[in-house]
């Protein structure tokens, strides 16, 4: 048994209509389907005639990291309000989460391995997604740069994974509840909280949880309006958040949970090539005429630095890597 738990501004139009139609057409169907959202938004008019709806914070955060008292059940499948699930895509989670012993399954949704070369190298050297052609335990590795990598090549159903795409995921409520998500609410003070998803399965991974990745069950994030692409604007809120967020999961994530001091010094190295190399792009960017990003990208790292410093940030519960 599992109960379906849905964040939404209510925005989500025939996207979140097919997210629910999707979830009561399931051969193992949810017992109830609670939709958390954001306090000031109107109902959808999107119905399937069983959900039940609780207003809550606005935030990518906030709208995840609750109590879920309104929950039952030993499961919940965690969505946002803008995802497909084929008919028989949750019984497939259930069954590879038991098949192969994890605490946490999410479906691949990205497809970054299908990115074009061109793409692959660039970001592989900005060490944002390194494109991993050789190894195959891990499908998702996090990175000392507060990047990822990914494996290239996919040939199995499920790999076993350090971080994942956060539209869909199915997990046991006491566990969700363990990792004490409330206390990265830092990440709902930029405009865009990215990396919200890796910050919630890193944090799942150096608890102790084992996740895994299925590159079968079908599952489709359709994409209702999260793109960061738009107006100069956007793209400005949208580096700032980034790079401010980004120092911050490095030296919460990466850096302070670490005890071996030449793994400690290559995160060092490896944060600092990370942004030096951004420097360079957003420096040249500038020069080329577009300072507003260079502006938001300093600013960012700026703010990040700064908070480090906040006694907000030092009362947070250090990170105690457990794997």
């Amino acid at each position: 048994m599992y109960s379906a738990v849905i964040r939404t501004l209510g925005r989500g139009g025939e996207y979140y209509q097919k997210t629910l139609n999707s979830l009561i057409g399931q051969t193992l169907p949810p017992l109830s389907i609670i939709v958390y959202i954001a306090e000031g938004y109107p109902l959808p008019s999107e119905t399937v005639g069983v959900e039940r709806y609780i207003y809550v914070k606005k935030g990518m955060v906030a709208q995840r990291a609750l109590p879920y008292n309104e929950v039952n059940t030993e499961f919940i499948l965690f969505l946002d309000d803008d995802v497909y699930l084929p008919p028989t895509s949750v019984e497939t989670l259930y069954r590879e989460l038991q098949q192969y012993k994890g605490d946490v399954i999410s479906p691949y949704v990205f497809y970054n391995h299908k990115k074009s070369i061109k793409e692959k190298i660039r970001l592989s050297v900005f060490g944002r997604e390194v494109c991993r052609l050789f190894g195959n335990r891990w499908g998702f590795k996090v990175l000392p740069t507060a990047g990822f990598s990914y494996i290239n090549n996919p040939k199995k159903a499920v790999y076993e994974s350090q971080t994942n795409a956060g539209p869909c995921f199915l997990c046991r409520k006491e566990d969700f509840l363990n990792i004490k998500y409330e206390d990265e609410l830092w990440l709902d003070e930029t405009p865009y909280a990215f990396p919200d998803d890796q910050v919630m399965f890193y944090k799942m991974y150096l608890n102790g949880l084992k996740i895994l990745t299925s590159y079968d069950s079908e599952i489709v994030h359709l994409d209702a309006g999260s793109s960061t692409g738009g107006s100069v604007d956007r793209t400005c809120k949208v580096i700032y958040s980034e790079y401010r967020n980004k120092i911050i999961f490095w030296h919460r994530f990466i850096f302070m949970p670490e005890k071996n001091i030449i793994k400690k010094m290559w995160s060092v190295f490896a944060i600092f090539y990370t942004y030096g190399i951004q420097t360079l792009k957003f420096s040249i960017n500038a020069i080329m005429g577009n300072k507003e990003s260079f502006k938001a990208f300093t600013n960012g790292t700026k703010a990040a630095l700064l908070y480090l410093k906040d006694m907000e940030y030092k009362k947070l519960k250090i990170i105690v890597k457990r794997k």
